[in-house]
């Protein structure tokens, strides 16, 4: 019988972890892990099965994913005016593609679970103060004292129960009616502040109201539009958090990490010998590897390899992070190698990672048009390669912020500071994500 003693490979290094206050071998970090292993699941097995079966579909061309969410989420913005307010922003983007494009669309939040992030350096210095670099909530607060910034695992705890609540609304929202495809002109609260799309959203909402009234009169049963599958996601990065998080299923008697339905091994984490690769290769959710432009063909094969030795449909999803500037250059070259070696990935786009830098107001910013062309890149890339353009990897948020420059509002470096409120990177407004919907729906079409 399968158990949770020696899963995991003792002794390798695990990248970007905290420095807890006694080592991760301390009393406070055994008292959390503890606490969490006795803890329900936070989602189940059998759905991750089911999000791995969507995912083979994409593979093929048969759907489109459509990822998005904080970059980093907070325990003070767990409410459920933010929380419905992304899956507005994300259920608004999946029904322009799905219209546009004709496929169906597999809607996974970045939500529930993203309260940790990496760091270039372990700590932040401030007139002439140094303290602990932030982590994320999971970790400290970003609060620039000691006591605040001294990482802290009961915050651990803290995030599975931020977690759990965040997933019920979501349960509530995307299985109560909210998500209803006869709602969808109750979604558009957010197109006012540029007309030209929202005119062309409720020129969409139109059609869409009349086909499902056609449906409807032909029999078909209304309650089916009523529920869509919505899929939580994180990055797997603080390993005190995802292993006693990991259960044995009782249908198949292989574990599972019940923290979330999908999770991702970011660049800084992705070590061949690493601890957060021998993790993922361990659980049977479907797994994400993020790929920056110094990946070789040879590294995306190695990985390959090792989390996905079966060839298993959807179980692997390359989420590509190159930056506007060399999408077009690196891409092509692992698309070559990986469709040769016929293994069976997903490609997903990340464009906002690669396309970070400093305002000179000082703020981190994207603009909306590198984000875009990131994205054309993508499509351009997969075309000439014959292969399959997945999925999009959005940070985004259901408010009317003012974080990445452009756009349909025009948003201008002297306009970042009246609404940033990212405590971290910057992420898309409302508006800017359903722009962003139009254009990728437009490359669908025409793929």
């Amino acid at each position: 019988m399968t158990t949770l003693d020696n899963l995991f490979t003792p002794g390798l290094v695990a990248a970007q972890q905290p420095q807890w206050p006694g080592g991760a071998d301390g009393d406070a970090v055994k008292a959390a892990v503890s606490t969490l292993s006795k803890l329900p699941p936070l989602v189940f097995a059998g759905e991750c099965d089911n999000l791995k079966a969507r995912i083979a579909l994409a593979q093929e061309g048969k759907a489109f994913w459509l990822q998005g969410g904080d970059c980093a989420e907070t325990f003070a913005a767990a409410t459920a005016d933010s929380i419905r307010n992304r899956i507005k922003t994300i259920l608004q983007m999946a029904a322009v593609l799905q219209y546009f494009a004709s496929l169906p669309v597999i809607k996974v939040g970045r939500m529930a679970g993203q309260f940790a992030k990496p760091r270039s350096n372990n700590d932040e210095t401030r007139d002439g103060v140094t303290l602990p670099a932030y982590r994320g909530d999971a970790v400290n607060d970003l609060e620039f004292t000691l006591e605040a910034r001294t990482p802290n695992p009961d915050r651990l705890v803290q995030v599975y129960n931020t977690s759990s609540a965040t997933l019920n609304l979501v349960r509530a929202f995307t299985q109560g009616g909210f998500a209803d495809l006869r709602q969808v002109h109750t979604w558009n609260k957010g197109f006012a502040n540029d007309p030209r799309f929202g005119a062309r959203y409720e020129e969409m909402a139109n059609e869409i109201s009349r086909a499902l009234a056609f449906m409807e009169s032909a029999g078909v049963d209304p309650e089916s539009f009523k529920s869509v599958d919505f899929y939580s996601s994180h990055e797997a990065l603080i390993l005190e958090y995802e292993r006693p998080l990991t259960r044995i299923d009782s249908r198949t008697n292989l574990p599972y990490d019940v923290s979330a339905h999908f999770l991702w091994i970011g660049e800084r984490t992705r070590q061949m010998d690493g601890a957060h690769m021998d993790f993922a290769s361990k659980i049977q959710n479907p797994i994400g590897i993020k790929l920056g432009p110094k990946t070789t063909p040879e590294d995306a094969l190695v990985m390959i390899a090792k989390l996905n030795p079966t060839n298993e449909p959807g179980r692997l999803t390359f989420i590509t992070r190159m930056g506007a500037g060399l999408i077009r250059e690196k891409l092509p070259p692992l698309l070559k190698a990986v469709n040769e070696s016929g293994a069976k990935v997903l490609w997903v786009c990340d464009p906002m990672h690669g396309n970070t830098f400093e305002s000179s107001t000082g703020y981190k910013t994207r603009r909306f048009e590198d984000v875009m062309d990131e994205v054309r890149g993508f499509f351009e890339s997969h075309k000439a390669a014959g292969t399959h353009p997945g999925g999009v990897h959005i940070e985004l948020t259901g408010d009317d912020v003012t974080e990445c420059l452009g756009g349909g509002e025009q948003i201008s470096e002297e306009d970042l500071a009246s609404r940033y409120e990212s405590a971290c990177d910057p992420r898309l407004n409302h508006t800017q994500s359903l722009e962003l919907a139009f254009l990728v729906a437009e490359m669908l079409r025409d793929r």
